[in-house]
Order: C-alpha cells, then structure tokens, then sequence
C-alpha cells in the first residue's frame, strides 16, 4: 500500500512534531552532535509510524529505533570501488581465451549482484533478513519515504531562513 507523498509528508510531520515536543531539547544541555542524533532519530522512527508498519523497513525502525541507520554511504562507496576494482583485474587476466571470457563475464556479473546486495541489504532497516525481491521493493518505498523527509526538513529549514 502506498501513500500518495502529500499524505505521507503530512503524516510524517504530525509525528514528527509529536516526537519532537517529547525531547524537548531547549531543557536538555545537549551537544550539536546529540541534538543531530536525537532528531534523525524522531525523524526515522516519525517515517516509520507514518508507514503504520506496513512495510517491513519500518517495522524494523519501530521494533528497534535506536539501530543506526545510514546516514551516509562511505562504506558501500567503499564496497563499490573494490568491486569495480577487482572487476577490472578480472578482466584483464580474462583477455586470454575467448570460450572463457563467457563464464569469466558471468562470475564477474554474479559476484557485482551478490556484493551490491549485501550492501542493500546493510543500508535498508530489516534488510538482512529479505529476500532479493522483497528486498527491491523495500528499497523504493524507503527511498520515497526519505524524500518525503528531506523535502519536509529543506522546507523547515527554507521557511526558517526566510525569518
């Protein structure tokens, strides 16, 4: 099931907001970092209710809300040079043969699809335990769902700097 996006933005800030009036942060001496990590995460567990659990990213989100999750992709960056990298090695030692270079291309596509899905299933709450379909699935909706939290935090911040 999937929202229409003005739906889910308004879902998402009415949680939001909710979650946010619980820290209360103007009471609490707390660094810029905490501040940071506390809001990502009213944001993230905010997102995950506005799903109402249907999916299964924020049923993961809502049963464990203090997993990290990625805020950045250094480590599948990371992942991806290496693979591209070796990919590369591959290919060169592959040049002698050409009945091989069949197979050679096919582990080498093989190895690219079960690297690039272990690093899916890393960024993607709940990841690790689905399946490569339910997985792809999961990934579009998480991926609408943080464009509905970017889009509602660049507007705060616009309409903020507007005053």
């Amino acid at each position: 099931m999937h929202l229409p996006h003005s739906t889910l933005k308004q879902e998402f800030v009415k949680k939001w907001i909710m979650g946010l009036q619980r820290c209360k942060f103007s009471n609490k001496k707390m660094s810029i970092f905490e501040r940071k990590k506390a809001i990502k995460l009213s944001a993230d567990t905010a997102m995950a209710s506005a799903r109402k659990g249907l999916t299964c990213w924020s049923r993961a989100l809502i049963s464990n809300p203090d997993r990290p999750v990625p805020t950045t992709t250094r480590r599948a960056s990371s992942a991806c040079k290496k693979i591209v990298k070796r990919s590369r090695r591959i290919r060169r030692t592959a040049k002698c043969g050409a009945a091989r270079k069949g197979q050679i291309t096919r582990s080498i596509a093989q190895c690219l699809v079960r690297k690039r899905t272990q690093i899916l299933k890393s960024l993607i709450p709940g990841g690790e335990f689905m399946n490569e379909v339910c997985l792809i699935e999961e990934t579009l909706d998480y991926i609408t769902s943080l464009r509905v939290q970017v889009d509602v935090m660049r507007s705060l911040a616009s309409a903020s700097a507007h005053n």
